[in-house]
């Protein structure tokens, strides 16, 4: 034990280095305390010596994905200038949105004040892919080549009407801020393949739109050990990464060990569960420092691979993201969440439908094709949404080269490809206006459920007890979709 560690303390003779009678009984006292503390809590009330364990020792059923890399686009994508195609809409273009399709249906606050609400079908046109038949629009033509390859929902729904609480329910299940996201779940019940890097990783691209919030990967009330980490595309990969000048890595490690030492000795008195969240982060970041620098090099990819994804070395950018994700994920990392920002279009339409297709496009598509050829898309599963889909109806004057879409959670596409999902597949239907569900309706719950069960987890078992109640990722809802299941 360090010397720093017995002077004062109160726990330890200062000349002999032996336990004091006051020491004993505390510690004793305490000691009962936390056997009881994680009788009531369960073994995660303490920590995990081994960061990579999960909280399931046994899965639920056999799995077909390992990993998950969700590709969010934030703001909301139309679904109907990219997945959903609607003659009948483009027909009805100034027309009024007839009240039989609306229903009385709520409208957000920036056009419910609108004189009419005129149907605008997508300027796009639309074309039948692959051997599938898969009908995707022209600004996806990279998507278009592994049409075979993905499963695409066109009944998705959800709950709120806005973009905070939508994001929040997307992943967390819940409105209201405060409870684990989608990665943190997964990565508190298989935890990590590498112990030299996290389970839930983040990475960020795309300007403006929605602002971000840190809540959007968190760990709510799981141990926060489970917490997403943003990686940075430039500079050092995480904030406070590099050592100070004058700092050697033989420093470091002794400072670390110092302040381990006084963290453990913390540790045994009060038995504070985030006490040892600490003490693995800080061996964490120790060995990350070794281990993240050559993964974040995408220099050393070869020029073909470069050129699939559209990547550029030592770029922010959603094609070196999509990049990344694969290389973090051949090294054991368990969830990857890609964000991309700038799909929030309430005018500038078509222009912003180009602009935001073009810089993901051909990315999404080169990791699908990317993972299938090394052998990785069986047991990966892709995502590929935003939190809710946009209006039939324009937002603010109509013009033909001008014009916008509010939002609309009634439904909206995700598409999903590899570990657990059919393949080259088209599941629900929208009527002939993109406004409501005619079949196949997919809820956010539903989605989640549907996630858990690719991973071999039963979204019903996976619970976390907290403030006297089991909480699960889907709540009390949510049903697996068999129907995309391979």
């Amino acid at each position: 034990m360090p010397t720093f560690l017995k002077r004062g303390d109160g726990m330890a003779d200062p000349d002999s280095g032996t336990m004091t009678r006051r020491a004993f009984f505390g510690r004793s006292g305490l000691g009962l305390g936390s056997m009881a503390l994680a009788s009531l809590l369960g073994r995660d009330a303490l920590g995990s010596t081994a960061h990579s364990r999960g909280v399931l020792s046994t899965l639920h059923r056999p799995p077909k994905a390992k990993r998950v890399i969700y590709l969010f686009q934030s703001g909301a994508p139309s679904h109907i200038d990219l997945f959903d195609p609607k003659p009948k809409l483009v027909e009805m273009t100034g027309v009024d949105l007839p009240d039989s399709i609306r229903m009385g249906q709520r409208i957000t606050g920036m056009t419910s004040g609108q004189k009419n609400l005129f149907c605008v079908g997508s300027p796009f046109k639309f074309a039948r892919q692959g051997r599938c038949g898969m009908e995707l629009s022209e600004v996806l033509p990279h998507l278009a080549k592994v049409a075979d390859e993905i499963c695409l929902l066109r009944a998705v729904h959800t709950d709120p009407i806005n973009h905070d609480p939508a994001v929040t329910y997307l992943f967390c299940g819940h409105q209201q801020p405060g409870r684990p996201t989608l990665g943190a779940w997964v990565s508190y019940g298989l935890g990590s393949e590498n112990q030299d890097l996290p389970a839930f990783i983040v990475l960020l691209s795309g300007r403006g739109g929605q602002s971000l919030q840190t809540r959007y990967w968190g760990s709510g009330f799981l141990p926060s050990r489970h917490q997403g980490v943003q990686f940075r595309g430039a500079g050092d990969p995480v904030l406070f990464f590099s050592n100070p000048p004058g700092i050697g890595p033989e420093t470091r490690r002794a400072m670390l060990d110092d302040v381990q030492a006084l963290n453990r000795e913390k540790l045994q008195a009060v038995g504070d569960p985030e006490i040892e969240t600490r003490i693995q982060a800080y061996e964490m970041a120790f060995r990350m420092q070794t281990s993240v620098p050559e993964l974040m090099d995408i220099s050393q990819e070869p020029a073909e691979t470069l050129e699939l994804y559209g990547a550029k070395p030592g770029e922010a950018s959603f094609a070196n993201n999509c990049l990344l994700a694969r290389r973090l994920v051949e090294r054991g990392v368990r969830f990857v969440k890609l964000i991309h920002r700038d799909w929030d279009h309430h005018g500038g339409l078509p222009d912003g439908i180009r602009t935001q297709a073009k810089l993901t496009d051909q990315a999404s598509a080169a990791l699908v094709t990317d993972l299938k050829r090394r052998g990785l898309l069986d047991d990966t599963l892709v995502v590929w949404g935003g939190e809710f889909g946009r209006t039939s109806y324009c937002q603010g004057e109509l013009r033909r080269e001008s014009f916008g879409r509010d939002h609309h959670p009634r439904c909206y596409s995700i598409w999903m490809a590899g570990g657990g999902v059919k393949s080259g597949f088209v599941h629900g239907e929208t009527d002939e206006l993109a406004y409501n569900i005619v079949s196949g309706g997919v809820h956010i719950h539903d989605v989640h459920a549907t996630l858990l069960h690719c991973l071999g987890i039963d979204h019903e078992r996976l619970t976390y007890r907290f403030q006297g109640r089991d909480f699960r990722l889907t709540d009390v809802a949510g049903k697996v979709v068999n129907e995309v299941l391979a």
